[in-house]
């Protein structure tokens, strides 16, 4: 286990006392950090912002996802720094620093669950709680070399969370052991169907194009390794070179709908915003109603597309990030080429309400990388236990 204080993994305004789970439960001994924009009773949530944080109130109650992961025995040890107000997918703060990820020297943890994810990654908990609007979960989990999942979308009750645009939230988690993953899933998720016998994978091919050649290259070794123990597919083009419109018309729904959350309170209150952060929100701030019905349309084209790709029994294969994780050194107009391209295959899951996990099946430069796995809405749990299958034959031990 790493020094807390040196990972910087939690926010500075951090629980005063562990909030102890029940005494029984498939969780019991277990313990957990969660994302500063879930409501703890008796804490004050921050959203990634110390101006947010001065005009908040002590929650009155917990929300209903923490509670539940209570219930079953896990005890929750602390709140973990974010983006701020979750608009990035760098995992660093203006105002908090940068989470270490001990995985990746020198790299970011990867936002905006940022916190949540270095925590796991240093062993300063067993699991941990974000969230992921544009690749929040799974974008951090590949850079830190954990499973992560985002879950189908509404799958999982978000009252008691921060909205940010709530057509594409969800919470997710990370663990650095399949097992667990697909336990909290058993937990946190409805009643869904199990049994992986006939399920099928498919090779995105074109989402590995959007890869930095060795990023893909590796990726497909281990694709190839899946190849001798599970039925693999036809290989899938998903998208005609259209990932341009697939990535501007989320870009522009998350905005619109941003107007009506946090826009509204940044507006109110001036806070003092980071560099990047500042920017996203003039920018939304701009989008019209015109934009976001052209690009409602898109969405739905995409839902469409997916739904005919993704029979029952098909699971796609394709990288969770096109990168390694960035140096945190890299220069502002750099990182917005990388939010973009990364976003480019974030943003299916996120326009279809689909469901996905990352699995840490690699590295490239000392860095992990991410094999994300997709399937149709409700299918989380066969992801779950289909994950807990790659694992094993692939050996991805967990990194105590």
């Amino acid at each position: 286990m790493y020094d807390k204080d040196k990972v910087g993994a939690n926010v500075p305004h951090d629980l005063l006392s562990f909030i102890k789970g029940a005494g029984e439960g498939p969780l019991k001994g277990l313990t957990f950090m969660v994302k500063d924009l879930f409501q703890v009773k008796g804490h004050k949530t921050g959203n990634g912002s110390p101006d947010f944080l001065k005009y908040n109130e002590e929650s009155k109650k917990t929300a209903p996802l923490i509670q539940s992961l209570l219930d079953n025995g896990a005890t929750l040890t602390g709140m973990t720094i974010c983006d701020e107000f979750f608009y990035s997918l760098t995992g660093i703060n203006a105002h908090y620093g940068s989470p270490l990820n001990v995985r990746a020297k020198g790299r970011m943890a990867g936002g905006s669950s940022s916190g949540s994810a270095a925590s796991v990654a240093a062993s300063l908990c067993d699991f941990s709680i974000g969230s992921d609007t544009g690749g929040s979960v799974r974008v951090p989990a590949a850079f830190c070399g954990l499973f992560g999942i985002r879950p189908t979308h509404a799958e999982i009750d978000l009252t008691g969370a921060t909205a940010m645009a709530p057509s594409f939230d969800t919470p997710g988690w990370f663990t650095r052991d399949a097992n667990l993953l697909k336990k909290i899933g058993d937990i946190l998720l409805p009643k869904q169907k199990q049994d992986i016998s006939k399920l099928k994978l498919h090779i995105a091919t074109d989402t590995f194009d959007q890869a930095m050649d060795d990023v893909r290259a590796n990726l497909i070794s281990v694709c190839d390794l899946l190849k001798k123990g599970m039925p693999l597919g036809d290989s899938i083009r998903i998208n005609n070179d259209d990932y341009f419109n697939w990535r501007e018309a989320f870009r522009i729904i998350q905005a619109y709908e941003i107007k009506k959350t946090t826009l509204k309170w940044v507006k109110a209150y001036q806070p003092d915003l980071g560099p990047g952060i500042k920017e996203r929100f003039q920018m939304a701030d701009k989008v019209s109603d015109k934009e976001f019905q052209n690009a409602n349309k898109i969405r739905q084209s995409v839902r469409h597309r997916m739904e005919q790709i993704l029979d029952e029994n098909a699971i796609l294969l394709m990288p969770t990030a096109p990168v390694i994780a960035p140096l945190i050194s890299t220069k502002a107009n750099e990182l917005e080429t990388f939010r973009q391209n990364t976003m480019a295959l974030t943003c299916i899951s996120g326009l279809t309400g689909m469901p996905q996990i990352t699995l840490p099946v690699a590295e490239v430069s000392e860095c992990p990388i991410g094999l994300s796995i997709l399937g149709k809405k409700h299918s989380d749990k066969q992801l779950l236990e289909l994950t807990c299958m790659i694992s094993k034959s692939l050996n991805l031990m967990s990194h105590s």
